[in-house]
Parts: structure tokens; C-alpha cells; sequence
């Protein structure tokens, strides 16, 4: 779904659900944005699907207590094989005297 989508698409649709989150939490625009820490100016660009630091979304999503969503965004890379190994040889067997 998304790799089909152009970049300005994909801020449309990203601002579009932000405004719906904000709604859900009966918050109005200059409220998210002051909680925020950011300009009104700032939460209707993103809502509007233009370009906004990304600084500026994490301290939005940080209000609307959305920042755990990121893990399903960038997850943590899972370890390789080769790399496990590498750990696994590291942890002591036993204790010597």
C-alpha cells in the first residue's frame, strides 16, 4: 500500500490520521500544539499533509501518546546469525579459581 504512494501522498495520509488522533482525544489544534511545544502553525502543516520536521512530529506524537507507535515504523534489527554466534561465545561457562 504505501510503496505505491508518492512522498506527498504518504504526508497527506500521515496528516489526515494525525488530525483523526487528535479529534479522538478531543483536543483542539492550538491545545496539541501547545502541549507539543510547537507553533499552531506547525499541527496544521502536518494535519494538511506538508513537510514538518521530524523533531516536530516526535514531540506531536509524544502528546498525543503515540511515540510507542515508532517501534512498528523503524523496528530494532533482529541479530544475525553470525553476530549471535559471536554473543553466545562471550558468556562464561564456569568460574575458574
Amino acid at each position: 500500500m504505501w510503496t505505491e504512494k508518492s512522498n506527498l501522498a504518504i504526508l497527506k495520509e500521515v496528516g489526515l490520521r494525525i488530525k483523526e488522533y487528535r479529534i479522538r482525544q478531543n483536543l483542539q489544534q492550538k491545545e496539541l500544539a501547545e502541549g507539543a511545544g510547537v507553533g499552531l502553525d506547525t499541527v496544521v502543516r502536518l494535519e494538511q499533509g506538508k513537510n514538518v520536521s521530524f523533531d516536530k512530529i516526535l514531540r506531536i506524537l509524544r502528546e498525543l501518546d503515540m511515540l510507542e507507535n515508532l517501534e512498528g515504523l523503524i523496528p530494532e534489527p533482529p541479530l544475525s546469525p553470525i553476530l549471535m554466534k559471536k554473543l553466545q561465545g562471550k558468556n562464561k561457562k564456569r568460574v575458574r579459581n
